[in-house]
């Protein structure tokens, strides 16, 4: 039994990577949910064609707009009643807020305020449960070192454009239910991978550079720890931090594997020689260590009790099964 059921949703970035998995997985999730509505602006990160197989439900519907646009997520909330927001919407990649901090700034800082004041204004006089899932990122926590995880009460000390941009938006998130009595909670979450991802992203760009015989780049000496949480795992605890979650609440989703990058890249440059019947290390002799990022965090790594206590989440797909099956979904259609 949950202590939240859903039926009228709206699932902001869900043509990307974990919003096309999410809406997946909430279609499936309950027969109560009865109106699903897709809010994406379709940037680089956002394909329409991520929701080929949502669309086909008729209880799916896809809005193409911008979550800065208050004029546009008014009518929508005043238009379907929603009971429930999962805020999935962000700019993601360090390596473009490096280079151009202010869509950051404006998508993940603005956007997110916009929603939650939409939101709060909506259901001011709303009787019943509402919740508003802010899905966010352990890269606002800073960097840690070679011991020690990540816990809800860490402090934030975000290192980069990004980490800044989605640790301001969860201090508004916080702010408001403190101030507003807003059903708000908050969610952290490991590296994630998965189909669907964009190949600026470590793995599917090491997959892509792999398949091609290209230069596989791994930034300084590939020292750097990451914690891996499969999207479908992430987007199961999504669903239990909407249902089973305290209002208020901070829960981190963690992953089940901690890597060096260079053991994650070597890892998945095996799999894909596997998928490709090539012999083995072969993509291991195109890695190609370049310059390290600017502010290059060491290490991510999250403790995940609480969500486990509380919500009855922990990581179930292995790094071995989700990097084969990640890696057959990237295999151009013709091998």
């Amino acid at each position: 039994m949950t202590e939240f059921s859903p039926r009228r949703v709206l699932v902001t970035g869900g043509a990307g990577f974990i919003g096309s998995h999410f809406v997946d997985a909430l279609l499936a999730a309950s027969p109560d949910v009865n109106s699903v509505v897709v809010l994406d602006a379709l940037t680089y990160a956002g394909r329409k064609e991520n929701l080929a197989a949502a669309e086909t439900d008729e209880r799916c519907s896809f809005v193409h707009g911008d979550i800065c646009d208050r004029t546009l997520v008014s009518k929508l909330f005043w238009k379907n009643g929603f009971d429930a927001v999962v805020h999935l919407a962000a700019e993601s990649h360090v390596d473009r807020s490096i280079e151009d901090g202010a869509p950051f700034l404006r998508t993940n800082v603005e956007g997110t305020f916009t929603l939650i004041d939409v939101a709060r204004e909506a259901w001011r006089d709303a009787k019943g449960a509402r919740r508003f899932l802010h899905v966010s990122t352990d890269e606002v926590y800073g960097s840690l070192g070679a011991t020690g995880k990540f816990t809800e009460d860490s402090p934030y000390l975000p290192n980069s454009p990004y980490a800044a941009s989605k640790a301001s938006a969860d201090l508004f998130v916080r702010a408001f239910q403190k101030t507003h009595d807003f059903p708000a909670i908050v969610t952290h979450c490991s590296n994630n991978y998965g189909p669907r991802q964009l190949p600026e992203k470590l793995i599917p760009l090491c997959i892509a550079r792999a398949v091609a015989g290209e230069p596989i780049p791994l930034y300084g000496k590939g020292e750097q720890v990451r914690e891996w949480l499969h999207v479908e795992d992430h987007c199961r605890g999504l669903w239990l931090a909407l249902t089973r979650g305290s209002v208020g609440e901070t829960y981190n989703l963690a992953g089940a594997t901690e890597l060096a990058n260079r053991e994650t890249v070597g890892l998945v440059a095996d799999a894909v020689d596997a998928a490709l019947g090539r012999a083995a290390g072969t993509s291991r002799a195109l890695i190609s260590l370049v310059k390290d990022r600017a502010g290059h965090d060491f290490r991510y790594a999250l403790d995940g009790a609480k969500a486990e206590r509380e919500l009855g989440f922990a990581a179930s797909v292995g790094f071995a099964e989700g990097i084969a099956s990640t890696v057959g979904s990237h295999m151009p259609q013709t091998i």
